[in-house]
């Protein structure tokens, strides 16, 4: 099973896959931007906005979670924004054609929230890159309310989000 944390940056996805992983012992984190790294120094002449652009990494992601899966079996959460609609049915198309569960939530928050972690994260403050994504974001919301379930975590802690997916997905323990 795939366990897919989608939205904007700064609405806790990362915080909330290392909540889940705790709260579902046979999964583990996939960071899908490993892949897009991979890709880079065999890519860089094929100039892109995002490396989710290059059609090898949204293959390689497929790939690599099947890869995954069937190596170790359990559940794999990936904290990955997918905002181009094309690319998630790309990546939806690939894990259902190799059988493997899927689950799909996006966290968001509203805009004052997330502008406010943005600018006080402390791995990355002010980031000019997340705060030029957030059209991206708003242009994608349509499509993500038809496609997965939307958590608000405006006013939950990361912790409440991983206990809601957890509930969701059935993966809860207890």
């Amino acid at each position: 099973m795939i366990i897919w944390l989608n939205g904007t940056f700064g609405a806790g996805k990362s915080t909330t896959a290392g909540e889940l992983t705790a709260l579902i012992p046979v999964s583990r984190i996939f960071d899908t931007e490993e892949v897009g790294v991979m890709l880079r120094h065999v890519l860089a002449s094929e100039i892109v906005r995002d490396f989710q652009d290059w059609q090898p990494w949204r293959g390689l992601v497929v790939a690599a979670a099947t890869q995954i899966l069937d190596y170790v079996g359990g559940i794999l959460i990936v904290p990955q924004s997918v905002l181009v609609h094309q690319y998630w049915q790309e990546i939806r198309a690939g894990l259902e054609k190799a059988g493997i569960p899927l689950h799909h939530f996006v966290l968001h928050a509203d805009h004052h929230e997330l502008l406010r972690r943005i600018r006080t994260d402390p791995s990355k403050p002010n980031s000019q890159w997340r705060l030029e994504h957030l059209d991206d974001y708003n242009a994608a919301r349509s499509w993500h309310s038809r496609e997965a379930h939307v958590i608000d975590t405006t006013t939950l802690q990361p912790q409440q989000v991983a206990t809601l997916i957890a509930t969701h997905t059935g993966t809860a323990i207890g």
